[in-house]
């Protein structure tokens, strides 16, 4: 990227809406200029509901992040997720016709659109098409292959597709307070970009994010994507565990989660026994409270073992789980995974950036972190659901106008 480039992110999540505003090429760094959080509305495990409601969240947070940089977003990198997320892995092959054999970038481009044709329904489009690895004339495990010799091409690609309904839904929500769309990334991948370290996805390792509508999950071996799945289940249903099994009001119980909530009670410092006093009279069992945070992470967990691969994974994924997300803040959580799972188990905190990060070291925003880490690292051609055409400078201007009127 160019010096001094400005780039955003909108991570629109079921419980906050967070909107980034960095400068990408400032000392070979990701400076943060500013930070808009606010709470979310409109959105049910990763999708949008209620457009009004999701508009009026996505625009205060635009509002304080454009506050707090002093300056304005006029396009931004967004995060997607949601149940209707798929994945597989497909092949592509190309012949290299000149005389010197000689791989070049037109050539991995080719290989890459045969990739891409895979049978898509018309409810569905391809959101990324990343390439795994290559193999010329028939060696594996090629990580670059321009400048190398060869006649035959292969790639093999992890292939991601979204509902079209469901994204043109979020597409709508940001357009409409006047906000151009990047391009969209699947949140795992933007996550993994925030938490995981190098020798990490060489080894082999599963990436949770629990947030508060979805656990996203992405696994990496070889250094690329090796699968991509989308829980329904994540913080939400935990808060609701809670707020009926212990007779509490939905947001009395997600305060109680987040002060109090651990996995095995005595990481809190506090005898079993303890009664806690809640506003408004309320009074619960601080065992109770760990006993359902505690069935509901270890039954989250379970279904993240059953994303990995084969009843040997240990082996496969031996740099174990990286926890991430705001629910993964629960104490003693590293503890239940390496319990449930036996793999190691460590909890992921968003790096790579510097300058007004106060609330950024938190598993809470590594998406948010993530996204702009994805924009800045080269992966700008991995994306496919909004192809850059002959109409491509209209349209920024159209929306640079609009932005100024609704504003």
């Amino acid at each position: 990227m160019a010096k001094n480039e400005i780039v955003a992110s909108i991570d629109v999540g079921t419980t906050k809406v967070c909107s980034i505003v960095a400068n990408a090429g400032y000392g070979g760094g990701l400076q943060v200029l500013g930070v808009g959080v606010t709470p979310s509305q409109g959105l049910h495990k990763g999708l949008v509901v209620n457009i009004a409601e999701a508009k009026q969240c996505i625009r205060e947070s635009v509002r304080r992040a454009e506050q707090a940089s002093g300056l304005r977003i006029e396009s931004a990198y967004v995060g997607v997720t949601g149940r209707h997320i798929s994945s597989l892995n497909n092949r592509g092959v190309v012949a290299i016709p000149r005389s010197d054999r000689l791989v070049r970038p037109d050539d991995l481009r080719r290989v890459l659109r045969t990739a891409r044709t895979v049978a898509v329904p018309n409810d569905r489009k391809l959101l990324h098409v990343i390439p795994r690895g290559y193999a010329l004339d028939g060696q594996v495990g090629v990580k670059n292959p321009v400048g190398m010799h060869g006649f035959r091409l292969d790639v093999e690609t992890h292939v991601i597709t979204a509902a079209v309904a469901s994204v043109q839904n979020l597409v709508k929500c940001i357009r409409g307070v006047g906000v151009d769309i990047e391009d969209l990334i699947l949140e795992p991948l933007a996550s993994g970009e925030a938490v995981l370290r190098a020798d990490e996805r060489e080894a082999g390792v599963v990436l949770a994010d629990i947030g508060g509508g979805t656990t996203d999950i992405a696994i990496f071996k070889d250094g690329s994507i090796w699968h991509t799945s989308i829980l329904p289940v994540a913080g939400y249903q935990i808060t609701r565990d809670i707020a009926i099994g212990l007779g509490l009001p939905f947001d009395v119980a997600e305060q109680m989660k987040i002060r109090y909530g651990s996995v095995m009670p005595i990481y809190n410092g506090k005898e079993e026994e303890t009664t806690l006093h809640v506003e408004n009279g309320y009074s619960i069992s601080y065992r109770d409270l760990c006993a359902i945070v505690r069935a509901r992470l270890e039954e989250i967990l379970k279904l993240v073992a059953l994303e990995l691969p084969g009843a040997e994974y240990v082996k496969e994924v031996p740099a174990g789980l990286v926890l991430t997300g705001g629910s993964s803040n629960l104490l003693g959580i590293e503890a239940l995974g390496q319990e449930v799972l036996g793999l190691p188990v460590r909890v992921g905190v968003p790096t790579g950036v510097y300058g007004i990060t106060d609330i950024l070291p938190d598993p809470a925003y590594a998406t948010s972190v993530g996204l702009l880490l994805w924009a800045t690292r080269g992966h700008e051609g991995e994306q496919s659901w909004q192809p850059r055409g002959l109409g491509e400078a209209f349209r920024r201007l159209f929306f640079r106008m609009r932005s100024v009127l609704l504003r």
